[in-house]
């Protein structure tokens, strides 16, 4: 992956929902305080009911920021929901050629595991801009740390160990719900020789429980190498949740390791995606290789 340096550009897309200013003007002031510069196009400031305006609009802001020579990575505005409907209108071509770090995490799911599946161009699983207006500073430290750097190693603090073992593959996932609304179609991800990555928000115990039923029918686990659960916020209790998990991936033989704090939870440490890693369930940790 391309790694970023102080002084680097920012560009900002807002391929998902609208977003509140203040928030994002607070979360563009953090970034700058990191040490990036933040480039701002008006055009995402656009709304269309929940939207940030209109689909071709907010793909073609994305296609811009790719193609774009001044810009060295991408971050999402906020996730919400959106970034399904522009897929089908996304330069594949030019996100292919110019090898940028894109960063979001949510709703941009989608974008994430499409630019893997479509370009093999390794992604950051990460912040959006209204999300640093509260970020942690745990969350703050690996963002920076991810874009320039890539990864190195997380050490999981709490981690439940549902089955040990080592795993070695491609780091790919993000948010359940995005993930199963892929199915059936021609962005549905392929985790063959993965690692896996799952987190979610405000779900019931019983809609995790058919996301994770349906994945399962439809062969999305099989060659799996591992599975990593970040938080599951608001979804149930974590024994509840862990209990649904370990009746889903009981039949498999790979390790799976709860606790990892990534997605909607307090912190949100940044992944590099699209590349390899090992999980180790006796050490607790995601070696990026």
């Amino acid at each position: 992956m391309r790694y970023l340096k102080p002084g680097d550009t920012l560009g900002v897309c807002a391929p998902s929902a609208r977003f509140d200013a203040q928030a994002f003007n607070r979360g563009i002031d953090v970034l700058r305080h990191l040490g990036f510069e933040v480039a701002v196009p008006a055009d995402i400031f656009k709304t269309k009911r929940y939207l940030a305006g209109d689909d071709l609009s907010r793909a073609n802001g994305v296609n811009r920021l790719f193609s774009d020579p001044d810009i060295d990575g991408i971050i999402c505005a906020r996730g919400g929901f959106g970034a399904m409907r522009i897929l089908d209108y996304l330069d594949w071509h030019v996100i292919q050629h110019h090898h940028k770090p894109f960063i979001g995490f949510s709703d941009n799911t989608a974008i994430l595991l499409s630019i893997i599946g479509k370009t093999g161009n390794p992604v950051i699983h990460g912040p959006h801009v209204v999300s640093f207006d509260s970020a942690s500073k745990e969350t703050l430290d690996s963002f920076y740390t991810t874009l320039v750097t890539g990864g190195g190693e997380i050490v999981i603090k709490s981690p439940q160990v549902m089955r040990p073992g080592k795993g070695m593959g491609v780091l790919k996932g993000g948010n359940l719900a995005t993930i199963s609304h892929l199915l059936g179609t021609r962005f549905q991800p392929d985790f063959t020789d993965a690692v896996l990555f799952i987190e979610d928000i405000g779900e019931s115990a019983y809609k995790i429980d058919r996301m994770l039923t349906q994945m399962k029918m439809a062969g999305l686990f099989d060659g799996i190498r591992g599975v990593i659960t970040g938080s599951f916020e608001k979804c149930d209790t974590d024994a509840v949740i862990q209990e649904i998990l370990w009746e889903i991936f009981e039949p498999y033989h790979f390790p799976v390791l709860f606790g990892l704090d990534a997605g909607h939870g307090h912190a949100n440490l940044s992944l590099c995606m699209g590349v390899e890693v090992e999980m180790d369930t006796a050490a607790s940790r995601i070696l990026w290789m």
